[in-house]
Order: C-alpha cells, then structure tokens, then sequence
C-alpha cells in the first residue's frame, strides 16, 4: 500500500503528533508499505528552524525508510492565534502544491489537532482522485475555546462548519479516542467511518529503567520523591494548580517537582516558580527525544493535569503511554473520562480532581509515604503497556486503510504480527 500522510509535525520534532506520525510510519515502512509524509521544517514549538534545516520550498529526505518531503512555511512560535493561523494556513497550501507533484498514492491521511491540514488532506486528495481519511487528535475548535484562547465569534462558527464539513466529507475518520468517537456519532456522523486508534508507545525505546546518576546529581534530585511534568507547556494543562500544589509541599524535603519542555505557558510557569521562591521545582528545556527514556527514569510519578473542562474529558494524554512503558506511575488530573476509566481500571496511577492543588499535593504525599503502594502501581504500569504498543496500533491503522481503499494487502498486514 503506498500511503501519502500530511503533518505539520515530524521528528526531528518531538511532540505528540509528530512522535504517533513517525512511530506509525516506521512501522508501516517494515510491514512493506511505502510511506510519503509531507511536513515543514521542524520549528516546533520555539518558532526556530531547528540546526542543520532551513525553510526551503521543498527539501525531500530519507528518515528510517520514509520518504519525508519538507516544504516551505510561514514560521511562528506555538503562541498567539493570528500567526498560528497564518503559519497553519500557509502549510495548507504548500502541502497540497507539493502533493499534487507526487507520485500517485492509494490513500491521502492528513492529521489535526488544528483542520487546515486536514483540509489540505481533503483538497489533494479530490484532486488526486483518491479516498482521504483525517486522523483526529483532537475536538478543535472546542478546544480553543475551552482553554480561553478564543471566546465564541464568527471566526469560531466558521471553524465548527469547517469541522463539520471535514468530518461528512472525509472517506475515513480515525479519531484517538472512543469519546470521539461517540461525540461524532452523536453530531451524526457516519459510524461505520469511525475507526478508532488510540495513542501508545514504543515498547523498543521506552522501558523501566535506574535513575540516572549523573542527572539526577545535575537536578539534585537524588534521595528525592520526583513529581515529572514532561512535554508541552500549553494553555490546556493547567499548570498553574501544579505550580499551586508545589507551593504545598514547598517544606517537605523528599519532593521535588521536575518539568521538561517548553510551550505557550513557559514563560509564565517560570515566572510563577521565580515569584513565590520554589526551590523545590526544577525546570530544564525542551529537550532531544533520544533523551527523553532517561528523563522519565528521573520520576517517579508522571503528573498529567489538564483544566477542569468537559471538553477534555474526552482527552487521553498520550504521556500516560509512555509512562506506562518506563513502569511510571500516572498522577492524573483532570475531569474524569476515558483517561481516568484506564488509569482505574488498569491500576496503574492515581486519579484527583482537575484544578485541585490540595488534592494533587495530598496524593502526591501518601505516594511518597507508601513505597509498597508504589511498587504495585509500578508492576501494573508495565503489565499495561503491551495493549498500548505502537505495534498494535499501527497494524489496527493499516487495517483501516486497507479496508477504506478495497485492495488485496491484507496478507502484507500481516507481517510481523
């Protein structure tokens, strides 16, 4: 199957869709597909060309046998809605130049969260005469909304008829979680197009593993019960009730607080750490996601905290996956829904309400004061991990393409399984 998959997103990028975009092509790549993704420069999220790229009008390169075309964009730093749009618009329509120059494809699969490159997806795919599928990653424009980037306008009306149009005229939609999945039933949507692929985790890169010595000499955080937040600082996560929960437990030498990445709420995160004196939080940038395996062997609680908002209870953070993996423990919080039900029913973290610092820094003491209470939430992350592998998921999305284009692959799928 010769699969053409456009995301704004892709290593050497390290965030959510660009680490699910990979870590599936890859795979596809081994089963025998081949595998074109069209992306832009990584800038992500600083708004920097990371080194060694520039934003040329088209750059084509080999990454683990998928063929990566890069083309050129309008760069901005994940902040501000005007020049996000700009930036996503102008993605749009250098992705759908740039595909309609490619050879033909059996299925165009185009990502969100934000719908301009789903839109893209579905432009090129009806000039190519081929079936377009849209991954969904996430309820925009709700989510805008949801997060007080945007209050209720025209220019919100217009993305929901956008959205609704993406949705009818999409010859396959894989959302990441069954809640979308119903949301979409419920708006009407076809639910025989609904396949649903949820986040994971690579089982080959993520593992338990020792704290590292020398960063946890470098982060002081040896002898120390560590509270992670690694991955995007955005406006969805709430941090300031992290932040709030810190300052609880300010005077308890055995926590620490450890935050990796970077984001629109950055800046303000540190500003919050610098103005109440915290000395128990540690905070380092974004960082290479090579490194990130060893920065998850330096928690020992994953903290997964989004706003106490409706819209996301319909959210599964796909650092839960990971944390799986590396046998760390969730600390979830946020409004309960299909993440929290797979937290409680595997066992393996803990779950308190959104925005609740009280709550959040009450169970972060009775984990760091119940080392067996620990180990058991530890065994059921890692016993949880295999039904998330990116493996498994990747196979269940090329079952899904495979069926939508009627082709003869399915003994092709089959490889490795």
């Amino acid at each position: 199957m010769r699969i053409l998959f456009l995301s704004d997103n892709f290593p050497p990028e390290g965030n959510a869709p660009a680490t699910r975009t990979y870590e599936h092509a890859v795979r596809w790549v081994r089963a025998g597909h081949e595998v074109t993704v069209i992306t832009c420069a990584p800038n992500f999220p600083e708004g920097r060309l990371f080194e060694g790229y520039r934003n040329a009008w088209r750059s084509v390169e080999t990454v683990d046998g998928i063929r990566v075309v890069r083309v050129k964009t309008y760069i901005t730093a994940n902040e501000g809605f005007v020049k996000r749009s700009l930036d996503y618009i102008s993605f749009m329509a250098a992705s759908v130049l740039a595909g309609v120059f490619e050879p033909r494809h059996d299925v165009i699969v185009a990502t969100s969260p934000q719908f301009f490159c789903a839109l893209g997806g579905w432009a090129l795919a009806r000039l190519r005469r081929r079936p377009f599928v849209f991954e969904l990653r996430d309820l925009w424009p709700a989510s805008i909304t949801a997060v007080g980037a945007m209050k209720r306008s025209l220019a919100i009306r217009v993305l929901e008829r956008v959205e609704m149009f993406l949705y009818r005229s999409a010859d396959a939609i894989v959302p990441v979680t069954q809640s979308f999945r119903e949301e979409l039933i419920e708006r009407g949507v076809d639910a025989d197009k609904i396949h649903v692929v949820l986040n994971g985790v690579d089982l080959q890169r993520y593992a338990p593993c020792a704290r590292d010595p020398e960063l946890g000499e470098r982060y002081d955080l040896h002898g120390r019960f560590v509270v992670g937040y690694l991955g995007t600082h955005g406006m969805a996560h709430g941090l300031e009730t992290v932040i709030d929960a810190a300052q609880r437990l300010q005077h308890d030498p055995r926590i620490a607080f450890f935050f990796a990445g970077s984001g629109a709420e950055r800046a303000r995160v540190e500003q919050l750490v610098a103005q109440r004196g915290l000395t128990n939080v540690r905070m380092i940038p974004r960082q290479p996601k090579e490194m990130m395996p060893k920065l998850w062997g330096l928690c020992d609680v994953s903290l997964i905290p989004l706003r106490d908002n409706p819209v996301f209870a319909g959210v599964i953070p796909s650092k839960l996956f990971e944390g799986m993996g590396m046998g760390v423990p969730a600390l979830m919080s946020l409004p309960r829904g299909e993440a929290t039900r797979i937290v409680e029913s595997t066992g393996c973290g803990v779950c308190v309400p959104a925005e609740n610092a009280e709550a959040m820094a009450a169970a972060i003491v009775a984990l760091a004061e119940d080392p067996a209470r620990m180990q058991r939430l530890r065994a059921a992350s890692v016993a949880a991990a295999p039904t998330y592998s990116r493996d498994r998921q990747a196979r269940l999305m090329t079952d899904a393409l495979a069926r939508l284009i009627g082709d003869d692959t399915q003994d092709l799928l089959r490889v490795g399984k």
